[in-house]
């Protein structure tokens, strides 16, 4: 996880509103969020494989298959 250095603005009460974040934080963030996500998308698809809903075929199989198309 990226560190972070939030900045809130808030109401004239003090409640908080919004936050900001330097650019690169930001970016940090949504690269590792994005991570995560593929992280989570490889999961699945080894979740299907190990059920037998999807198959796993060989880059020989694939390119052939491609290629006849």
């Amino acid at each position: 996880m990226p560190e972070l250095h939030p900045q809130f603005l808030t109401d004239p009460d003090g409640k908080r509103l919004s936050v900001v974040l330097p650019i690169a934080e930001y970016e940090a963030l949504m690269s590792y969020l994005e991570d995560i996500e593929d992280v989570k998308a490889a999961e699945e698809a080894w979740r299907k494989i190990e059920s037998g809903e999807d198959a796993v075929i060989s880059l020989d199989e694939f390119l052939c298959d491609d290629l006849a198309r």
